[in-house]
């Protein structure tokens, strides 16, 4: 009998690529082994110049890499792209890698790469394109949670909304105009049904954000703020036991995991001067909008009209294609999501397509 392949997981600072990562590496149920990674200021230079390199991540603060070598290396996000195929280098080409989201290096530099609508990239062999996210939330563990968690929100009305709080991300930034818009919505929606509210906050939620909505909303509530507040993190809990789930539509791990708790989902646009179908703020005058000119605004608005097609990303595409597919509607509006079960089988495909590389013994 043929021995499991040894699999690395390369993580990152970034929570959302972490947890794609990890979740294909428990949908194979391979044992695995997670290489944390710490990174350099520079290691964009870096790693543009030199391509398959260590010269990006700083050692001190870094898991060690030596042999043996894995079979297996999953990775998503540009820092950890030199990393993996030194791995593979090191390995004298041995090591399959398998990236998570969009590379910037050339495609043929992976066995496989699990992609979402948000990018731009072309239908071949290596490429499997899957609806939403990669993520670990499962029904049976979302109602074990409900359960621990249940008793402690006794006392607040039902329907309990749970409300999933983002921020800044790319071209969105989360103002406390916008903050104040989505907080009266809910008090409209929520009232009229008698119902309370279950929110938290996320690490990129702004603090000014975070206090305009607080102040806005009227109706009953259960509030976690991730940088105020100490104890267990009731994300889950909210997920688990939300009646309605209202997450705002720059997090795609948020949408995803939405998506996976079975509950309506209603999508909050954070983007400026929205469709006005979408139900958002209303557009601001061009002097309020300032905030537009920071790095990562600035920066997605020059690569979405100047970076090769493949480079680019596009949010709102995964945005539209769940409201076109019925599977979540517009909050801000009063337009329901279809009641339908879904069948998220995007996570059992990604891993059908890694156990396809080792499916031949004789494969390098």
């Amino acid at each position: 009998m043929r021995a499991d392949p040894a699999v690395w997981l390369l993580h990152g600072h970034k929570a959302g690529d972490n947890s794609q990562v990890t979740a294909l590496a428990e949908a194979l149920g391979w044992p695995y082994e997670i290489r944390q990674l710490a990174y350099r200021p520079w290691e964009l230079l870096t790693n543009r110049l030199l391509r398959v390199t260590l010269a990006g991540i700083d050692p001190r603060h870094s898991s060690a890499l030596a042999p043996p070598w894995p079979d297996l290396v999953i990775t998503a996000g540009r820092r950890n792209e030199p990393v993996a195929r030194w791995i593979r280098q090191q390995s004298g080409g041995r090591t399959r890698l398998v990236h998570v989201g969009r590379p910037w290096a050339r495609l043929e530099h992976f066995d496989l790469i699990v992609v979402t609508p948000q990018y731009f990239l072309p239908v071949q062999e290596n490429v499997l394109h899957v609806d939403l996210p990669l993520h670990r939330i499962s029904r049976a563990g979302l109602d074990a949670v409900g359960e621990q968690w249940r008793a402690r929100f006794g006392d607040l009305p039902r329907p309990w909304w749970s409300v999933l709080l983002g921020g800044d991300s790319g071209p969105y930034v989360f103002t406390p105009e916008k903050a104040r818009h989505l907080a009266g919505w809910l008090n409209r929606r929520v009232a009229g049904e008698g119902g309370s509210v279950l929110v938290t906050s996320s690490a990129r939620t702004p603090a000014a954000a975070w206090t305009a909505f607080r102040e806005t909303l009227t109706v009953p509530c259960s509030a976690w703020s991730w940088n105020r507040d100490t104890g267990e993190n009731p994300y889950q809990a909210y997920l688990a036991l939300g009646e309605r789930l209202v997450v705002t539509g720059e997090s795609m791990s948020m949408l995803a995991e939405g998506v996976a708790s079975g509950a309506p989902l209603y999508i909050y646009d954070l983007s400026d001067c929205p469709d006005t179908s979408h139900g958002a703020a209303p557009c601001p005058p061009w002097w309020r909008r300032t905030y537009l000119l920071r790095w990562k605004p600035f920066s997605h608005f020059l690569a979405m009209r100047l970076a090769p097609r493949r480079l680019r990303r596009d949010v709102s595409r995964i945005q539209q294609q769940l409201i076109a597919q019925g599977r979540a509607a517009w909050a801000g509006q009063e337009a329901d999501p279809a009641p339908e079960a879904w069948c998220d089988n995007d996570l059992e495909q990604a891993a059908g397509r890694v156990r396809d590389l080792f499916a031949n013994k004789d494969n390098p």
